[in-house]
Order: structure tokens, then sequence, then C-alpha cells
């Protein structure tokens, strides 16, 4: 996420993020939420973290830690 330790990045845009990526690994996987399959077994699957996790590490790594 290039230049996101830029960003001015509030709960609730973090939010709108989240359910963006939610949306598209919902999409990759095949999966709706009739399927009633839960967010953290999807991000499991495909081993990926948080948008908000990747945010904060990018700002740490910005700032040298």
């Amino acid at each position: 996420m290039y230049g996101a330790e830029c960003w001015p990045v509030t709960k609730e845009v973090q939010g709108r993020l989240g359910v963006m990526e939610m949306k598209m690994l919902r999409g990759m996987a095949g999966v709706t939420h009739v399927d009633r399959i839960r967010n953290e077994k999807i991000r499991e699957r495909f081993g990926i973290a948080t948008i908000a996790d990747k945010l904060r590490e990018t700002r740490l790594r910005w700032y040298c830690h």
C-alpha cells in the first residue's frame, strides 16, 4: 500500500476500507454472507491481515520502528 503512511485515516474510513477488503476477499473465495463463514476464517484461508494492521505497520516502518 504505497503512500498509506500519509493518509489521514479516521475510524470511519478505516471501517469502509475493511468492508471493501472483505467484499473483495469474499468474492475471490466465492463465498457470500448466506454461507455464514466468518471473516476470520476467510482471512486465514488467504493468509491476509486486516487493512488496519497493514496501515499501522506501514506507518511504523516509515518512522523506523
